[in-house]
Formats: structure tokens, C-alpha cells, sequence
């Protein structure tokens, strides 16, 4: 993980780290949102790419995403000279999907609903000899994810702030939060999904992975739709004691308001919900807490009406 984030080092600045105090409590925010392609997907997707060997690149890669690992391997792989095709959703936002296709990469849409994206993209990375980039179930994807936490936990001694106690993250398939258990190990760590998507928070609770429900409710957070969380990530996150939180739509809504009032940041639903566990008030604010606000990639009539409160 330490070679990840000397190598993303390279060719990134560290992302901004804003304090503000919430109920008498300094707490960091790491706004992942201001990446090239307005998310922290860009970590894994450049450690991955360039740990593939020539002959692979020549072949590409293939991903699956709704957008933002879709937009980070296309990133990656426009940087490294490589083809890659990228598996999205019918109904992923728009801007995700012309912000991919603007980097390159090809876009193969499906059903998320009645489609597996694993099972098409690995028989068109099968049929291609292409090298399959999954966006959390991979060591080297979870290793590049981690390295925000290493850049976080930096940020926070040089700013006076002390060390990292409290993570807290939003959690789809877990990559990030499993890069974060491992980057910060002497952190609390807390996944926040929300309601009705929260799987790993079941998970959790339970000892054992649980599937999202087939009736799963809509959510704003097309990031974080993840039916099933993998072992690999629910073993690193399980071991070390994580706890999970479920928000709502509208303390989701509640929270991009507020990171775009105090923060000046525009935060996509997805990113924006271990914000909105705070404010809810389902986590306390302590001191040496860090919040990670994972991407800003949102369509903006969409984040006008949140803007405008009309939930």
C-alpha cells in the first residue's frame, strides 16, 4: 500500500483536506471529489494498470462501473496507451457516461437490474484477452484505495490535528473502506451505505455476507449499488471490527447541501453519505475523526434541485 501511494504520489497532488468544526469537534474532510475525474477511483485504477506487464496492456483492460472506477480505469489506460471497454449501467447519470467515453475508453450498457455486469464483462474480457479490472474485489484496486488514507493520515499530523482515530467512509463493494481498515489500523472504522443498499453494514451484524434484497428501494447513490459485497473486502473490513450506518434519501440530500455551503465542495449523492451520518447525528463527532467524501460526479440538473431543497 505504501508503493501505491508513492506511485499515485507521482503523478497526483494530494486531494484537499478541509476542517470544520461539527458540535464542538475539529473534523477532517478528505475531498476525494476534486480528482481529475471526481472520485477516488483514479487510486486503484492507476496502481492496477500499471502493475500489468506490456503484453497485457497491448490487450487491455475491461471494467464494470457506473461511472467513476469506469471514468479512473478509462483515465489510467488513456495515460498508459491501453484500450479499455467499461461495462456501465443503462441508467448510470449521464455525466459519468460522456465523461468516460470523452477519456476513450469504449461503453457497453446493460440492465442493472435484470443483467449481471460481472458475467458480461468477463466474456468480453475472455473473448478479448483482456485483462478484467473489477472495481473493489482485487488486492491491487483495494492496495490503491488505501493509499487515501495513508495522504489523509499526513495531512492530519502536518495540520496539527493529531492522528486518525475515526474513520468513517461510504461503502459500495467495500474497496475503499477495506484500503482504509489497511492504511489506518489504529483507526475506528465506520461504513455507511444507505437504506436499503446497506449490505455490508448486515453483513457486518450478521458474521456473514448478505446480499442486497431483490426489492431494494431506489437511491440516488448510483456509486454505492452494489448487490453483494465480495469476501475478499468483507474479510479485511470484518477483521477489523468495523461497525456500519444506513442514511436516508434526504439526510443524503441534506448533507450535499451542506458540503456545498461549508465545504464550497460539490459532493455526488454517493460521496456525500458518511457526511450525512454525521450531521444525522447516527455518529457522534469526536476529535481526530477523518470523513472521506468520495466523488463529485453528479448530473447537474439533478444537484440544482438538491441545491434548491426539493426533495
Amino acid at each position: 500500500m505504501r508503493d501505491a501511494a508513492a506511485k499515485i504520489a507521482q503523478i497526483l497532488p494530494p486531494t484537499p483536506l478541509f476542517v470544520a468544526e461539527i458540535r464542538g469537534c475539529r473534523v477532517a474532510f478528505k475531498a476525494e471529489s476534486l480528482q481529475p475525474i471526481g472520485a477516488f477511483k483514479i487510486r486503484g485504477a492507476w496502481h492496477r494498470l500499471t502493475a500489468l506487464d506490456e503484453a497485457a496492456r497491448a490487450r487491455g483492460v475491461v471494467a464494470f462501473s457506473s461511472g467513476n472506477h469506469a471514468q479512473g480505469v478509462a483515465w489510467a489506460a488513456r495515460r498508459l496507451r491501453m484500450p479499455a471497454t467499461i461495462v456501465m449501467p443503462a441508467d448510470a447519470p449521464e455525466v459519468k457516461r460522456e465523461a468516460t467515453l470523452a477519456l476513450g475508453a469504449e461503453v457497453v450498457r446493460y440492465d442493472r437490474r435484470t443483467e449481471s455486469r460481472e458475467r458480461i464483462a468477463g466474456e468480453l474480457a475472455a473473448a478479448r484477452g483482456a485483462t478484467l479490472v473489477p472495481s473493489f474485489d482485487d488486492p491491487w484496486v483495494i492496495e490503491g484505495q488505501g493509499s487515501a488514507g495513508i495522504e489523509a493520515a499526513q495531512q492530519m499530523e502536518a495540520q496539527g490535528l493529531g492522528p486518525v482515530r475515526h474513520v468513517v467512509t461510504p461503502c459500495g463493494g467495500g474497496g475503499l473502506a477495506a484500503g482504509l481498515a489497511l492504511a489506518l489500523p489504529d483507526a475506528e472504522l465506520t461504513v455507511v451505505e444507505p437504506e436499503g443498499w446497506d449490505d455490508m453494514r448486515a453483513s457486518l451484524e450478521a458474521g456473514w455476507i448478505e446480499p442486497v434484497a431483490p426489492d431494494a428501494p431506489d437511491t440516488a447513490c448510483d456509486a454505492l449499488q452494489t448487490q453483494r459485497v465480495s469476501p475478499l473486502t468483507f474479510e479485511v473490513i470484518a477483521r477489523r471490527g468495523a461497525t456500519g450506518v444506513a442514511v436516508s434519501e434526504a439526510e443524503i440530500r441534506q448533507a450535499q447541501r451542506w458540503a456545498g455551503r461549508q465545504l464550497r465542495l460539490v459532493v455526488e449523492p454517493g460521496g456525500a453519505v458518511a457526511l450525512a451520518a454525521l450531521l444525522a447525528g447516527k455518529l457522534a463527532p469526536a476529535d481526530g475523526m477523518l470523513v472521506l467524501l468520495s466523488g463529485g460526479n453528479v448530473d447537474p440538473q439533478d444537484y440544482a434541485a438538491v441545491l434548491a431543497g426539493e426533495d
